[in-house]
């Protein structure tokens, strides 16, 4: 009896195993290879997916999702034979479970190689200056190649990426001296251009002041004559007005001599006619003032006082 028990006992055992194995859940992004007696039979996908048991065996379960892989740097020489260290960091994903488990024995490590390989061919045809400046030349140059080898491997390269180029010690000294000079260099040429630019300002703020003063003075001036003539103007009527004889207006032409003869520039003026019918008037009046005093002083006796000897 207690046989019987043990039989039925290992005979739970084996179906609960045998199920177990019948049952294969397959998470989602992921795929299975399945192999009878050591040869390739199906794919299983996402789900829930039953297979023989102890007949069937999973070879691999390879995920499908996009993958990052960094790879270490990596020296290589340019054109110029200068030694440069490159990261490259890899964005693959597994499209055919099938080939990347068969076609390849491992796609990381021939993605890699094939990445190094592929490098040290796109650097060796350029110099430094050029790899500097050319990384999406590069990374477009890496994923075509890349792209067309994985092919074949079920792999598909989305992505290729230049994490660093460092090059040799006294490369990059040089570099920041040269650097540091075109820095100074665009600095000295930025502060010629604002000291001339100062300069252009302040010749147009003198040329529109002196503008600006001249036209000021050119209207003063004007104004300055146009007073002047309307004040000779109405001297001129005032005197017409109150009839003078010929006395006050010789006299009055004697006053304005003087200053006809103002000013550093007369040096020679020329002494109209008119001056000596004036001079006459003036003489005249003044030879009736003398004559007036003369006859004052006549009624007055003057005494001499004798010599002394």
């Amino acid at each position: 009896m207690s046989a019987i028990i043990i039989v039925l006992i290992i005979l739970v055992v084996l179906v609960f195993i045998a199920l177990i194995k019948t049952i294969q859940v397959i998470p989602q992004a992921s795929a299975a290879i399945v192999e009878r007696f050591g040869r390739y039979t199906r794919t299983l996908n996402a789900g829930l997916n039953i297979v023989v048991p102890f007949i069937d065996s999973i070879r691999n379960r390879i995920d499908l999702r996009e993958q990052v892989v960094p790879f270490p740097p990596q020296p290589v020489i340019t054109q110029d034979n200068l030694v440069v260290n490159i990261d490259t960091v890899i964005y693959y994903q597994v499209t055919d479970a099938r080939a990347a488990t068969y076609e390849v024995a491992s796609y990381i490590q021939a993605i890699e190689q094939l990445t190094v390989t592929t490098l040290r061919n796109i650097i060796g045809g350029m110099d430094l200056e050029r790899t500097l400046t050319s990384r999406e030349e590069i990374n477009a140059a890496l994923r075509g190649v890349l792209d067309e080898a994985t092919g074949k491997w079920g792999i598909r390269v989305n992505r290729v990426e230049l994490k660093a180029i460092e090059p040799p010690t006294s490369i990059q000294d040089s570099m920041e001296k040269q650097m540091r000079a075109d820095r100074d260099k665009r600095a000295a040429i930025l502060q010629a251009e604002g000291v001339r630019q100062s300069e252009i300002l302040r010749a147009e703020g003198e040329k529109q002041s002196a503008i600006l003063r001249a036209e000021g003075e050119a209207k003063a001036a004007a104004l300055r004559a146009e007073g002047e003539a309307q004040a000779i103007r109405t001297v001129f009527e005032s005197i017409h007005a109150g009839d003078p004889d010929q006395k006050l207006l010789s006299y009055q032409y004697l006053q304005m001599l003087p200053k006809i003869a103002e000013g550093d520039a007369n040096k020679l003026w020329i002494v109209p006619s008119e001056i000596g019918d004036a001079l006459k008037g003036l003489s005249g009046a003044f030879g009736n003032l003398g004559s007036g005093m003369s006859g004052f002083n006549t009624g007055s006796e003057r005494r001499e006082e004798p010599p002394v000897d």
